[in-house]
């Protein structure tokens, strides 16, 4: 065990979408079953499932080593039924693994979301509040498992892979390295038909608007969908908290849709959304039984928006209550553990086509983003030393200093941290406290002179 944790801690390897955890942290205790998420839920996204098409023995293999490292009874890939290349890749070889075995999901939001995946695949319920380990579970990411495979080899993580789409010339999937900046990699998609346009950060439903085209690709980038800065969807996701609580006093119409969708008050999670815009609107739920701390059990999916036939927004509120209860130094204090789940819930999962009608999106949802080699000839690399969740990397280089590619640049800052290594050779331009400058040079493994 230890000397696989040892080489993912040394690879850097974090969570590949999300918070971006540390998977050394993951991979350093025990479990009963390995769970790879391949539902790849967001619409528009095609990173996972093209890999798994591409590298199934790599995704096995590292999969395989999981297992055997956490002592687990096996591994399991949840992967939606309709990525029919990845299926028959991974089923082609899956044969030479006897821990491991496919779980096929239907095409439906949130199937991706972790809670959600757990239960789907092994019919445990994690706790409110809860992580999948307090049910015996460690989840892994596809792009994850990837990074494993090559941190037993000694690879450390230097490039992403990601989806550019939307109002794109060439909508495709690729491999960039970590710290070239959206500008760029949109660019080398052929660049966008608008003049002006915003990118989506990650998923539509949970990705975040970003206006500055410098942003740069961490380790946790998933997805740059592009839109023009008055789609709705754009609109919508830069709404502030005052303007949403004045719609939700007057447009709520108090008609529970957005409990009745909301992915973990179906797993049985004392969680609505209803009760707790109701609270935040009037002060009143006309019962008792209501609590702001609900707000804690949000997974901030945007299901609840989605549902709602008035556009408003449970989960920012949500969002808000956890940040002001936070700071007033209030923990969520809701662990029930549900024996089972809605009566209802096999009926209400959210087809993705559908979901891509109420988000206006439509017209992207039937263009693929195939997998390519696209030319990125970054002059620069910005790279944060927060790519992930927990401490900051501490750099080891000071300004100044020639560095090879992959050569580490920034240390774990506490276990629950990551190595940071530079993507291409070049010059350590500057180091601040939150970012390092790496000037690229070709003689050093870089790509410019």
């Amino acid at each position: 065990m230890e000397d696989l944790v040892s080489a993912v801690r040394d690879a850097g390897v974090v969570g590949a979408g999300g918070a971006g955890f540390p998977t050394h942290v993951k991979l350093g205790g025990g479990c009963e079953s390995v769970l790879v998420n391949g539902a790849e839920c967001e619409p528009l996204l095609e990173v996972d499932q093209q890999l798994m098409a591409l590298y199934p023995s790599r995704v096995l293999e590292a999969l395989d080593a999981v297992v055997r490292s956490l002592g687990a009874r096996e591994g399991i890939i949840g992967i939606k039924d309709k990525y029919r290349e990845a299926l028959e890749a991974l089923g082609g070889e899956i044969g030479g693994f006897p821990s491991l075995r496919l779980h096929v999901l239907p095409n439906v939001y949130p199937a991706g979301d972790e809670q959600v995946l757990v239960y789907e695949a092994t019919g445990r319920i994690v706790p409110e509040g809860g992580i999948p380990l307090e049910v015996g579970v460690v989840v892994l990411n596809v792009e994850t498992l990837l990074n494993i495979w090559g941190a037993m080899r000694g690879i450390p993580v230097t490039e992403k892979y990601l989806t550019v789409c939307g109002e794109v010339h060439r909508p495709a999937t690729v491999r960039v390295p970590l710290g070239v900046s959206f500008g760029e990699v949109v660019a080398a998609v052929g660049g966008s038909p608008l003049k002006d346009f915003v990118v989506i950060d990650g998923g539509p439903m949970m990705g975040r608007v970003v206006r500055r085209m410098d942003e740069p690709v961490t380790k946790t980038t998933k997805g740059l969908i592009v839109l023009p800065p008055d789609h709705p969807l754009v609109v919508a996701k830069e709404r502030d908290m005052r303007s949403m609580m004045s719609l939700a006093k007057t447009a709520c119409c108090h008609c529970m849709l957005c409990t009745d969708l909301c992915p973990r008050y179906l797993l049985g999670h004392r969680l609505r959304p209803d009760k707790l815009m109701r609270l935040a609107a009037y002060n009143d739920t006309c019962e008792g039984d209501a609590a702001a701390t609900e707000a804690f059990l949000c997974c901030e999916c945007g299901m609840c928006e989605v549902a709602c036939v008035m556009g408003l927004q449970p989960w920012k509120l949500n969002r808000e209550l956890k940040s002001r209860m936070g700071r007033m130094g209030i923990r969520n204090p809701h662990r029930e553990a549900p024996k089972e789940v809605n009566p209802f819930r096999s009926f209400r999962g959210f087809p993705t086509p559908k979901l891509l009608g109420r988000l206006g999106l439509s017209r992207y949802g039937g263009v693929h983003a195939p997998m390519g080699e696209v030319e990125v000839q970054p002059r620069r690399l910005v790279l944060k030393l927060k790519q992930h969740i927990g401490a900051p990397s501490v750099p080891v280089v000071a300004p100044g200093k020639r560095v090879a590619r992959g050569e580490l640049l920034a240390r774990l800052g506490g276990n629950v941290s990551a190595n940071l290594h530079a993507p291409l050779g070049g010059l350590v331009e500057s180091v601040g406290e939150d970012l390092l400058v790496l000037r690229v040079s070709d003689d050093l493994g870089g790509v410019e002179a």
